[in-house]
């Protein structure tokens, strides 16, 4: 009976044995192990063997990506303080699981020191619409720099974003303002120039207008003339002789400048010849021979000498 619970004693020690050299290392994982309390070897996912007793699993490693959020205050190039808040995504490196471990105790704290770094270097350098702007470039140089800083320590860098940039209140209602009066400044001149082609084409149809109406205004008084020169061939086609068909075409032209005299709103008071329609000859009279005393006194004075300047004969002395 001892026997064979010796037996089961060394059979259970035997298991534990064999069970302690087995273990486990789940997906996204890495085990370092050491040997006597000296760094060994990485092991990733998997089932893996160790000496029970030398060695131990000294540190699980999370393979997964991790994120940071940096939340910190800084002025920009036009001495404007903002809160810059920024994210970063880092893993450990595969290859430097060990250097990870033992270079580096508080990834976290070290990555953020970097961080505020970077950023309180390079959003000085930037006006406050430029920080806008360029918050993309930021984020960009932020990460190249702490990249290659983590690098040292085993860990990578995945992704550096800058999430929100904000002014104080004052900051914001200041650009709100600078906005709505570029706006509005805008806005006038569009509307100046809205008034400005307004006026072009209001004066480029006056113009027209003006232009048509002379036009309409020649083609009246070519027909007058012509109407006229139609008459005139009419009453000498009848047998009527050139001053007594002038005689006609003026006595026609009387009675319509006194018909639209009449029928004009702005008609004034025209004193006439009492012996109308008779006395248009004696109208007619004045005028022709008024033109030919003009015509006859013209013709005269062309051709009066002017009187010539003659030494007087001289005496002979005695």
């Amino acid at each position: 009976m001892p026997f064979l619970v010796a037996l089961l004693v060394i059979a259970l020690i035997i298991a534990f044995l064999f069970l302690s050299t087995l273990f486990i290392v789940p997906q996204q994982q890495a085990y370092i192990i050491e040997r006597f309390g000296k760094f060994n070897k990485v092991q990733f996912a998997g089932i893996h063997i160790r000496i029970p007793f030398v060695d131990r699993i000294a540190m699980k490693t999370n393979m997964r990506v991790n994120q940071l959020n940096v939340q910190l205050e800084t002025k920009t190039l036009d001495n404007v303080f903002v809160t810059v808040v920024a994210s970063t995504q880092f893993r450990v490196n595969p290859e430097n699981v060990a250097t990870a471990y033992y270079e580096l105790r508080d990834p976290a704290g070290q990555l953020r020191s970097y961080m505020e770094d970077a950023l309180r270097s390079a959003i000085p350098a930037l006006s406050l619409d430029d920080a806008f702007a360029r918050k993309d470039d930021v984020a960009f140089d932020v990460q190249k720099t702490v990249g290659n800083e983590m690098s040292r320590f085993g860990f990578t860098v995945v992704k550096t974003l800058i999430t929100a940039i904000d002014p104080s209140p004052q900051v914001k209602n200041a650009m709100d303002s600078i906005n709505a009066a570029q706006r509005e400044k805008e806005a006038t001149r569009q509307r100046a120039e809205a008034q400005r082609i307004q006026i072009e084409t209001q004066a480029a149809a006056e113009a027209e207008k003006t232009r048509l109406q002379g036009e309409g205004q020649a083609n009246y008084r070519r027909e007058i003339a012509n109407g006229i020169v139609d008459q005139i061939k009419s009453l000498q086609a009848v047998g009527m002789n050139i001053s007594d068909v002038n005689n006609v075409v003026l006595f026609n032209q009387y009675l319509d400048v006194l018909r639209s005299l009449s029928e004009s709103n702005n008609s004034k008071t025209v004193v006439l010849p009492a012996s109308t329609p008779g006395g248009y000859q004696d109208m007619y009279s004045q005028i022709t021979q008024a033109m030919v005393t003009a015509n006859e006194t013209a013709e005269r004075s062309a051709y009066t000498p002017k009187p010539s300047h003659t030494a007087a004969p001289s005496v002979p002395r005695i």
